[in-house]
């Protein structure tokens, strides 16, 4: 039954606590242990990977932890990590889409609905965002309203601001003039 574990270990930043999981040698949860949506998120991953969490350490977590770490002190702007997605297709083509929104830039759910070929898809688009349970890593906290405002972040909207503060800054982008409403 090894196969049949998602090992967890908690991990702690400055910008909250995050629950890592990682199985067959891939991270399928980099989450924020409190969430609003904990329940739902780890009922949806251990019943589509028909696994159940074990508190143990795990290599793709250990690696995972290391970048964190680093992308927490503005030392990394992209994450080189194998990713398994427990989502439906429709979730999984959103969080691929999300991937691809680079470091220091927002985008909008109107922007991601587009680009995924189905503007009036904001709505699903934006639940498949609130469902990523791989925070930070496919950067669900770069999307923001169509009108410039900060919108919902599993990690609060406090932690989604300091994200792309911390963005800002290290990669010398002015995201002010992207949104007044961020700051």
């Amino acid at each position: 039954m090894q196969d049949r574990q998602i090992n967890i270990q908690y991990f702690k930043s400055d910008y909250g606590e995050l629950i890592l999981g990682a199985y067959q040698g891939k991270l399928c949860l980099c989450d924020w242990r409190y969430r609003k949506m904990r329940r739902a998120i780890d009922k949806r991953i251990t019943e589509l990977l028909d696994a159940s969490y074990l508190l143990q350490n795990d290599a793709v977590i250990v690696q995972t932890i290391d970048q964190l770490k680093q992308y927490f002190c503005g030392q990394r702007q992209e994450f080189d990590l194998p990713l398994l997605f427990a989502g439906t297709e429709f979730q999984q083509r959103v969080w691929q889409q999300l991937i691809k929104v680079r470091y220091g830039i927002t985008s909008s759910y109107l922007e991601l609905s587009a680009q995924l070929g189905n503007v009036k898809a904001i709505r699903a688009v934006a639940t498949a965002n609130g469902a990523n349970a791989i925070s930070i890593i496919v950067p669900c906290h770069r999307i923001i309203g169509s009108d410039g405002k900060l919108v919902g972040y599993a990690g609060g909207l406090d932690v989604k601001k300091k994200l792309l503060q911390l963005e800002a800054c290290t990669a010398g982008t002015d995201i002010m003039t992207q949104s007044m409403e961020l700051f």
